[in-house]
C-alpha cells in the first residue's frame, strides 16, 4: 500500500546488542517517572513561602504614663508598742491565775490573785489603831477644855501639857492614816492586774507557788499589739531624702513578709533614730501600724518599703522588657511593619515589676516582654498581648529596688 509509512530503512539498520536495549528502556522509564512524579504547584508554592523569613512570635506590652512611687527597702522586726514584764510587788502565795496564755487582756484586768488575808489583817489593824487614837484625841481635848475653864485655878503648866497632848494625838492620827493607806496599797497589790492592754505570753508561775517582790522571774509578759511597732534599717546615705520627705508630711511604710511576697500591713514612719550605726552604715527607723487584723506579731521578721517620693506622669514599662547588653540597657520596640527596633534606654527606678524610663521609650509605644532571645534589630514579629492583660501600670506586687544603667 502506497499510503503506508515506509519502514524498510529499519531493516537496513545493523542489529544492536542486548545491553543497548536495556539502557534505552531505563531512559524511557526514568523520563516517564520524572514527568508524573515532579513537584506539584502547591508544593512549589510552599517551598517558595518557606524561603521567605518567618515572623518571630513575641509577647508585647504598652509603655504607659503613670505615677511611679519611689520606695526605700529595709529589713526589720516587729515589736510590741509597749511590752511589760508583770511581777509581784508583794510576797505571798498565789491563790488564783485569772488569765490564759495568749489571751488578749484589757488594762486593769485581773491576772493573778495572791492570798489577801495577811494584807487585810494589816489594814484592819491600822484602821483599829486610828479609831483608838481618835478616841484619845477626843479625851485629850476634853481635858484641855476643863483646864482652860478653871482659869486661875489651873496652873499654866497643866494647860500647856494638855494642849501638847492633843497635838501629839492628832499627829498620831495622821500617822495612822498613812499606815491605813500603806496597808490598803499592799492589799491592792495582792490583786495583780494588767498594766496595759495587749496579748499575754507564756505563764511562768502556777497556782500555789510562793512569789516574792524581789524575784527576777516575771509572772508573764504582756505585749501591746494595737498599735504595734516595726524597727527597720535603711542605708545611711538615704537619710537626707528621708528627712526631706518627712518635712512634707507623714511617710507611708508598708510591711511585707520576710520574702517580700505578701503584703501584711500599712503604717506611718514614727521616728528616725538619733544616731547612725557606724559599724553597718545604716540608720534605724521606727514605724507604727494600727494592726487591727493582728497581721503583725512581736518578733516577726519583715521587709519594709518606705515611700519617699512619687514621680508624676512617668513613662513605665514592665521589668521583663528591659534587657542588658554590652552597651547598657535596651528594649525592643515594635516598629513600622511589625519589625523590631532596638532602643537604648535609661532606667531611673525599678520596682513592683515595673521600670521607670528616663529616656528611650515614649508612652504608647509597644515593647517586647517575652521572646527576645530570637529577636534582632529588624526582625519581623508576630505579636500577642500578655495573657494576664497586665500593662506597665499594673498594681504593685513586689518590693521596689533602684536600678542603674551600666
Amino acid at each position: 500500500m502506497s499510503g503506508m509509512m515506509d519502514t524498510s530503512w529499519l531493516r537496513k539498520l545493523p542489529p544492536l546488542p542486548r545491553w543497548a536495549y536495556i539502557v534505552l528502556a531505563l531512559i524511557v522509564v526514568a523520563g516517564v517517572y520524572w514527568m508524573f512524579s515532579g513537584p506539584s504547584a502547591s508544593e512549589k508554592a510552599a517551598k517558595a513561602a518557606a524561603a521567605k523569613p518567618q515572623p518571630i512570635p513575641v509577647t508585647i506590652a504598652t509603655a504607659d504614663k503613670a505615677d511611679f512611687p519611689v520606695y526605700l527597702l529595709g529589713l526589720g522586726s516587729v515589736q510590741g508598742f509597749n511590752t511589760v514584764q508583770v511581777r509581784s510587788r508583794v510576797d505571798g502565795q498565789i491563790d488564783q491565775i485569772a488569765f490564759t496564755e495568749g489571751q488578749i487582756v484589757s488594762q486593769g484586768d485581773l491576772l493573778v490573785q495572791i492570798d489577801p488575808r495577811p494584807f487585810q489583817a494589816a489594814l484592819d489593824s491600822a484602821l483599829a489603831k486610828k479609831t483608838q487614837d481618835e478616841a484619845g484625841v477626843a479625851n485629850a481635848q476634853l481635858d484641855l477644855q476643863r483646864s482652860t475653864k478653871l482659869g486661875e485655878f489651873a496652873t499654866r503648866q497643866t494647860v500647856d501639857t494638855q494642849r501638847t497632848n492633843v497635838q501629839q494625838l492628832t499627829a498620831q492620827i495622821a500617822a495612822d492614816q498613812a499606815a491605813i493607806f500603806n496597808a490598803q496599797t499592799q492589799l491592792d497589790y495582792a490583786s495583780i492586774r494588767a498594766p496595759i492592754a495587749g496579748v499575754t505570753g507564756i505563764r511562768m508561775v502556777d497556782v500555789g507557788n510562793i512569789i516574792s517582790a524581789a524575784a527576777q522571774t516575771p509572772i508573764v509578759s504582756i505585749a501591746q499589739i494595737e498599735p504595734i511597732s516595726v524597727i527597720f534599717t535603711v542605708p545611711e546615705n538615704q537619710l537626707p531624702s528621708i528627712k526631706s520627705a518627712m518635712a512634707q508630711g507623714e511617710l507611708k511604710v508598708i510591711a511585707y513578709t520576710s520574702d517580700g511576697r505578701k503584703k501584711l500591713s500599712e503604717g506611718t514612719l514614727a521616728l528616725i533614730n538619733n544616731q547612725v550605726d557606724t559599724t553597718s552604715g545604716t540608720i534605724r527607723l521606727k514605724a507604727t501600724f494600727e494592726n487591727k487584723d493582728h497581721a503583725l506579731w512581736p518578733g516577726l521578721s519583715v521587709t519594709t518599703r518606705l515611700l519617699v517620693n512619687t514621680v508624676k506622669n512617668a513613662t513605665v514599662v514592665p521589668d521583663d522588657a528591659v534587657q542588658r547588653g554590652q552597651d547598657g540597657l535596651y528594649v525592643f520596640v515594635v516598629g513600622e511593619g511589625n519589625k523590631a527596633q532596638v532602643r537604648k534606654i535609661r532606667v531611673g527606678q525599678s520596682g513592683d515589676g515595673r521600670s521607670l524610663i528616663d529616656s528611650g521609650v515614649s508612652p504608647g509605644e509597644q515593647v517586647i516582654t517575652a521572646g527576645q532571645l530570637r529577636v534582632q534589630d529588624g526582625t519581623l514579629l508576630a505579636t500577642k498581648v500578655a495573657s494576664n492583660g497586665q500593662s506597665a501600670a499594673a498594681t504593685p506586687v513586689a518590693p521596689a529596688t533602684p536600678v542603674k544603667a551600666d
